[in-house]
């Protein structure tokens, strides 16, 4: 019975949780050191029985605010399909990695098919054609002129 019950836990049929790990690597690092991180990142993940569906790099972006004196950073995203203590070790060694300045790993339902929204830049339109459009401070009214709503509330009051 006591081999019965521990069985219950590990069914063979209950798919891995899938999970997206993210990891802001220092500015100063070549795209080849950075590579070599996200490769490290997946020989963790596969020695602990995992398995990284896809690597995506983002680039060197600014970030928001300043991180441990990096003002940008190396954006690098994993989709990982493996269990909650391959995620830990995985989290575990990327905290002692001193090159990785930040990291995130959330669980998702499933993995985004083709490239992620990061990835999709021609999605966006540019600023000069939200200016163009009237949006975000470009717009076509005088700025000397009254507003019509304006006037009709002195004419109101008077």
């Amino acid at each position: 019975m006591h081999g019965a019950a521990s069985a219950i836990g590990r069914n063979k049929e209950t798919p891995m949780p899938l999970y997206e790990h993210v990891f802001l690597a220092r500015q100063d690092l070549s795209q080849a050191q950075v590579d070599a991180l996200a490769e490290t990142a997946t020989k963790i993940v596969e020695d602990n029985k995992g398995k990284v569906v896809k690597t995506e790099t983002w680039g060197l972006r600014t970030l928001t605010y300043k991180i441990q004196k990096n003002r940008k950073a190396h954006f690098v995203m994993l989709d990982i399909d493996a269990s909650g203590d391959t995620i830990a070790e995985l989290e575990r060694q990327t905290r002692m990695n001193e090159d990785v300045i930040r990291y995130m790993t959330v669980r998702v339902d499933a993995h985004e098919k083709g490239p992620s929204v990061m990835m999709r830049k021609s999605d966006r339109p540019e600023r000069s054609e939200r200016a163009e459009r009237g949006g975000f401070g470009g717009g076509d009214r005088d700025r000397g002129a009254p507003r019509p709503d304006r006037a009709y509330r002195a004419e109101q009051e008077a």
